[in-house]
């Protein structure tokens, strides 16, 4: 019976596990990927410093999900706030390097 028992659970443990790996993004994930990406992209484009190429992975989640595709959408946003987050980065670590440069 206790073998049975923890059969039981193991199963219900793994198909859990199972459907949370295949588990398709959602409009509310696709919102959220949104507005983290958006506010990196802004938080850029303070710092005059906003990459075309995360601009493009924003207007390309969009478009993912006015089509419904939220799993390509989430995947785009992700990308976007990657690269407005290099491209802060980027102006942080070079915002003073002029100053290290040998003046001849």
């Amino acid at each position: 019976m206790m073998r049975l028992t923890a059969l039981v659970v193991l199963s219900m443990v793994l198909v859990a596990a199972a459907t949370a790996v295949r588990a398709a993004s959602t409009e509310a994930d696709y919102k959220a990927a949104y507005a983290a990406a958006e506010a990196a992209n802004n938080e850029a484009g303070k710092l005059r410093n906003q990459w075309t190429t995360a601009v493009k992975a924003l207007k390309n989640a969009k478009a993912a999900a006015d089509a419904g595709d939220f799993d390509k959408a989430v995947a785009q946003s992700k990308t976007s706030e990657t690269l407005s987050k290099a491209a802060i980065f980027q102006f942080n670590e070079q915002k003073d390097a002029w100053r290290k440069l040998e003046i001849r």
